[in-house]
């Protein structure tokens, strides 16, 4: 028989595995909401309570994840930095499956990287660039892609929320800079909604970025692959629980309906392909990744989303 991979799955939130254990030897490692990792037995526990919540939002507190706990988190000494047996056993592969801050933005691969652990999906670098909107925004501009008018903000700064207008105009679309899952996203129509939105961005993360609102049809393409990716088949995304794709319409039991591929032209379908692989390359990334793009019917140009 050959001999079995030993393959650690790190997660965290709602992630779930499926894997034939013929063929690996499974290390399941869970990052708790303050980074503590809890590994073998203790990592598989936090999984089963995590999903006891799958149905509400954020899934497992805080509080519930420190009871897993043997270490407090109090005492921040590097042997507090993993929990549970395991931790020793030689590791062939990672897969990453967690979301968002310090799982996608770089920080996990850059772990992995100094602890020389080989991972799937994209490295350090590319990761915490496709994090960033705003550079990915700038990179995307400069590889020739068309994309919304915006202004960044940053946490301290004085606000004139009458002059944004002015330049953006109404509606206008707030992103924290650096949080993923549209966790913090709004939509201003009107002055106060764009004060109470920035507030919201700017309590989430240090920037936020402040967008031209697009009107449109949500697509998305993945790419797949390394040395010579290639685009899948574009998707719609249409929002049934909200008016546009927000976090509740992407986690939501049958929030939004995705239909591949989409009824859209041959011709912004394979604009939207080669717009996703132009980006892909020039991020760095690889594996695997999705680029997100409306449509806009008026002027016919999909804008990275």
């Amino acid at each position: 028989m050959a001999k079995k991979i030993n393959l650690a799955i790190i997660f965290g939130g709602e992630s779930r595995q499926a894997l034939d254990l013929n063929k690996y030897n499974v290390l399941p490692i869970a990052i708790t909401k303050r980074g503590q990792w809890l590994i073998g037995k203790r990592g598989e526990a936090y999984l089963k309570t995590n999903l006891a919540f799958a149905n509400k939002e954020n899934g497992v507190t805080i509080s519930q994840s420190q009871k897993l706990l043997v270490k407090k988190y109090q005492e921040k000494t590097i042997t507090n930095f993993m929990e549970g047996e395991g931790s020793g056993q030689p590791i062939d592969l990672v897969i990453p499956l967690g979301h968002g801050t310090f799982m996608e933005d770089g920080r996990l691969q850059g772990i992995l990287d100094s602890l020389h652990l080989p991972y799937i999906f994209s490295g350090c670098l590319a990761s915490a660039l496709a994090m960033n909107k705003n550079l990915t925004k700038i990179i995307a501009k400069n590889m020739g892609l068309t994309v919304a008018a915006d202004l960044m903000v940053k946490r301290g700064d004085k606000i004139n929320a009458a002059k944004i207008i002015k330049i953006l105009s109404l509606p206008i679309v707030i992103k924290p800079n650096q949080a993923g899952s549209s966790v913090g996203v709004s939509i201003a129509k009107n002055i106060q909604e764009l004060k109470n939105g920035i507030a919201t961005a700017l309590n989430l993360d240090k920037e936020a970025l402040l967008e031209q609102f697009i009107s449109g049809r949500e697509l998305t393409c993945a790419i797949f692959g390394n040395s010579s990716p290639r685009a899948l088949p574009v998707a719609e995304i249409v929002p049934k629980v909200s008016g546009w794709f927000d976090y509740k319409a992407k986690y939501a039991d049958q929030g939004s309906d995705e239909i591949c591929p989409a009824k859209i032209p041959k011709t912004i379908s394979q604009e939207i392909q080669k717009d996703s692989l132009t980006i892909f390359k020039a991020l760095g990334c690889k594996d695997l990744a999705r680029a997100d793009f409306i449509w806009n019917q008026e002027d016919n140009k999909p804008y990275p989303a």
